[in-house]
């Protein structure tokens, strides 16, 4: 019995949003959220160099269809950061990073072992990369909300468990900003390594996620301490 193969037309086409098969019509916010999850997929395999004719071409759609829901391509690009990095950031991190009825070893790691997901999803991942790589604001805004959501808050943590001076009197060191990117890099390289390079990931990523953490604050002391040393004798 012979089994038929689809050809790669047929496998892009069922993976087209339903209503670009069927021409069915559907209500405004439907179909924008469908456009939206069509130019996510888009962006994540192809970056942000793309023309929104492409794109349309890609989702079997007009380009003035297109633009009737996102009139520029800044504006749709807006929508794919507020769906792939907004939508996706949990209200509860900050709780768990800052909650001081827990030892901060173990907050840390709770809050990885979650964050640590997100760099491992297709999208996010490839979508982070092609905007840095294309100078795209959304990269930049998202690093400086990481950096005041995560980085603060750890470094914060990180002087009351060490006995040191809260940031609100001392600033924060350039050490402990390196500090931070050492544990947060390693942690999105995982999955650079999966969606960019192609290469095996560790088969337990929250073991992997665990050892970086507890090799994080092993240091951390150290660091800081030489850091905010040279900044007080400045």
């Amino acid at each position: 019995m012979s089994v038929k193969r689809k050809t790669a037309k047929q496998s892009a086409q069922s993976s087209q949003p339903q209503y670009l098969k069927s021409g069915k019509r559907l209500a405004p916010s439907l179909r924008a959220e469908q456009i939206l999850k069509g130019a996510i997929r888009f962006f994540a395999a192809h970056g942000f160099s793309g023309q929104t004719r492409e794109l349309a071409n890609e989702l079997g759609i007009s380009k003035g269809l297109l633009y009737r829901y996102f009139p520029s391509k800044e504006a749709l690009i807006e929508s794919v950061y507020q769906e792939v990095f907004l939508r996706r950031w949990s209200p509860t991190w900050q709780t768990v990073l800052t909650d001081r009825n827990r030892p901060l070893i173990e907050r840390l790691k709770a809050f990885y072992a979650d964050y640590a997901k997100l760099p491992l999803e297709y999208e996010w991942g490839r979508i982070y990369l092609y905007a840095g790589l294309a100078g795209a604001s959304i990269n930049r805004r998202y690093i400086r909300l990481a950096i005041e959501r995560i980085f603060k808050p750890v470094i914060g943590e990180l002087r009351h468990e060490f006995g040191y001076r809260p940031i609100e009197q001392l600033e924060i060191t350039e050490p402990e900003l390196e500090l931070m990117w050492s544990l947060h890099g390693s942690i999105f390289y995982i999955g650079m390594r999966k969606w960019v390079y192609h290469v095996t990931a560790p088969s337990d990523i929250d073991g992997a996620v665990q050892q970086l953490v507890e090799g994080f604050y092993a240091n951390a002391k150290t660091i800081m301490h030489a850091g905010l040393s040279r900044n007080m004798t400045q």
